[in-house]
C-alpha cells in the first residue's frame, strides 16, 4: 500500500487556498471575514495560538456558504491540477493523508478511486475541527488509529514536515512541482 500527502504532492497547489480563492471570486461577500483571518495569522505567527485554532478562524467563512455544494463546483474546475505521475501509478489501496479538510478532498479522492482518505476533520458549516490538524506526527497516529496500519510500502510528499510518515515507509519520495525524487532519510 502506498500513502500520499495531497497538496503539492498529487495536486499542483494548495487545495485549501485554491478553494478559498475560488469561493472569494464567486462570493465576494466572504471578504468580510478577512480581518478575523488576518488577526488569526498574526497570532499564529507570534506563537499565541496553535495552528488548528488559526485554521478554524480562517475557515470561519464557511458559515456563509453552501460549502459542500461549492466543493463540487470547485473540483469540476480544479481536477485538472492532479499531477500526471499520480494518475499513472495510482492503486485502489492508496491512502491519501492530508492536513486539508476531509470534506474538501472527499469528492476528488472518490473520483480518483482512492482507497482511503485521512484528513483534518473540519465541519463544513462553521470550520470547527473535530480532533487535531492532520499534520506531522498526527498523520502517523491517524494512520494507525483509523486503519490499524503501522507501515506503508511507499510514501510521497512535498514537505519535510512529513518526515514521521516517511520514516514508516519502506521507500519515501519528495515531490517537487510534480517531479518525483528519492527522499533519503536513513
Amino acid at each position: 500500500m502506498n500513502a500520499y500527502d495531497f497538496d503539492k504532492t498529487i495536486y499542483g497547489g494548495d487545495s485549501t487556498v485554491d478553494f478559498y480563492l475560488f469561493s472569494l471570486k464567486r462570493h465576494p461577500s466572504i471578504l468580510r471575514f478577512a480581518p478575523k483571518q488576518a488577526w488569526a495569522f498574526l497570532l499564529y505567527a507570534l506563537g499565541r495560538i496553535r495552528k488548528t485554532e488559526m485554521k478554524e478562524r480562517f475557515f470561519s467563512f464557511f458559515q456563509s456558504l453552501d460549502t459542500e455544494g461549492e466543493v463540487e463546483l470547485f473540483w469540476q474546475k480544479h481536477e485538472c491540477k492532479i499531477y500526471s505521475f499520480y494518475l499513472k501509478q495510482k492503486r485502489e489501496d492508496d491512502v491519501v493523508i492530508s492536513a486539508s479538510p476531509e470534506f474538501l478532498l472527499r469528492p476528488i479522492c472518490r473520483k480518483l478511486g482512492v482507497g482511503r482518505l485521512l484528513a483534518s476533520r473540519v465541519d463544513p458549516k462553521n470550520g470547527v475541527y473535530t480532533g487535531e490538524n492532520c499534520y506531522g506526527e498526527e498523520k502517523v497516529r491517524r494512520l494507525f488509529e483509523d486503519c490499524g496500519i503501522r507501515a506503508v510500502d511507499e510514501f510521497y510528499s512535498d514537505s519535510v514536515s512529513d518526515l514521521p510518515m516517511a520514516k514508516i515507509a519502506k521507500r519515501a519520495f519528495l515531490i517537487q512541482k510534480g517531479t518525483v525524487v528519492d527522499w533519503k532519510i536513513h
